[in-house]
């Protein structure tokens, strides 16, 4: 759904009860749903309710707004509150909770067990790479790994749960030349992704001893509105639409493999509706591009001059030189990217330009607890 549209909710504050606890919860009327997953291992479930892990990420409400158009009934959960519009446009029927996976644990299964989704989506986790090599690196061990590992032992008992998809990266097969496979070696170069990596494997034990069902899915470099401000494309964009200097580090000559999260909700549904409980699926562009290119061509289609937003510096400590990945298996589930780069670039152009706060809202990334 386009910017203009701008997705509403109608709110409600809930909590279920708990010393010292409450959860905050958006409301919306229930909808009942068609069951989208025909696979061996739904094929029994008249109805498909898909849950986020980190509800209020800016990936986890865009995926939710492609199911919710197809009739899927979504809700989240998150450690965090309900953030401004801008950053929180999730779909009519959204419901978020406020909870804290890995502190909260409690109050997380007390939600899960009153929604009892067949699907849950795995999003939480510390994301960012630069920041992973400063002094709370430990915390993206905690969060990425730890945390989601002990999650997995209360889940793995639930009946209700069909299928757990756990949303990975690409960065742990670090800088290639070639597009990665999935079987490609693991070669983690930060913090972030050697977490990443690590929750990859145990989810793989796990499979493999108490036969979870899961499924990993590493996607590339997505992007949609909304999304964290630090990143390259919201940032380019802000600053071509509102006459703010963009610093360029490396000159942008770093590649990655840039998706429209659109797209990433499709290779999803793909998974859930034909892939095998186990497997582990890429989900990439063809062909990766350089975020100079994608700078250029934000800047272009807000009629902005590259001088008159970029400032070219150095790059940053540990970065990959490019990201690239092999789909062909997610492809044999009949997936293929359909979103054009220049469209869901353009999208975040109109974004930008729709809510005008963006211009002054604080965009540097932290750690958080």
């Amino acid at each position: 759904m386009g910017v203009g549209g701008r997705l509403r909710t109608r709110s409600i504050t809930a909590n279920l009860r708990r010393p010292r606890a409450k959860v905050k919860r958006r409301e919306n009327q229930q909808t009942n749903v068609q069951c989208l997953a025909q696979s061996v291992n739904l094929c029994n479930m008249a109805a498909m309710k898909v849950g986020f892990l980190a509800g209020a990420n800016p990936h986890a409400l865009a995926i939710a707004r492609h199911f919710s158009s197809l009739g899927v009934d979504c809700f989240g959960i998150g450690r965090g509150p309900v953030k401004p519009g801008p950053l929180f446009i999730a779909p009519d029927g959204y419901r978020y909770y406020q909870a804290h996976i890995g502190k909260q644990n409690g109050l997380v299964f007390e939600v899960l067990d009153l929604e009892q989704p067949s699907i849950l989506i795995n999003l939480c986790a510390q994301g960012e790479g630069a920041a992973s090599f400063g002094p709370e690196s430990w915390r993206f061990y905690q969060t990425n790994c730890a945390y989601l590992a002990q999650l997995v032992e209360t889940l793995r008992k639930r009946e209700w749960l069909q299928r757990f998809i756990h949303i990975g990266t690409s960065e742990l097969y670090g800088s290639v030349t070639e597009p990665a496979h999935e079987d490609s070696p693991v070669i983690a170069t930060s913090p972030y992704s050697i977490s990443k990596a690590a929750f990859d494997a145990h989810l793989q034990v796990m499979r493999l001893v108490h036969g979870f069902p899961m499924n990993i899915v590493r996607p590339s470099n997505c992007i949609t509105q909304g999304m964290q401000l630090h990143r390259i494309a919201p940032r380019a964009a802000i600053s071509a639409v509102y006459g703010q200097r963009l610093k360029l580090q490396g000159g942008g000559a770093a590649q990655k493999s840039f998706l429209d999260t659109e797209d990433l909700a499709k290779g999803l549904l793909a998974v859930i509706e034909k892939g095998a409980v186990g497997e582990t699926y890429n989900c990439g562009p063809e062909n990766p591009m350089s975020i100079r290119d994608l700078v250029a061509m934000t800047i272009e289609l807000t009629g902005a001059q590259w001088d008159d937003v970029v400032d070219e510096a150095p790059a940053r400590v540990g970065e990959d030189s490019m990201y690239w990945l092999d789909s062909s298996k997610l492809r044999t589930l009949g997936w293929k990217p359909t979103v054009p780069i220049r469209q869901a670039v353009h999208r975040i152009v109109e974004w930008a330009r729709a809510y005008p706060d963006v211009e002054k809202m604080d965009w540097q990334y932290r750690v958080t607890p």
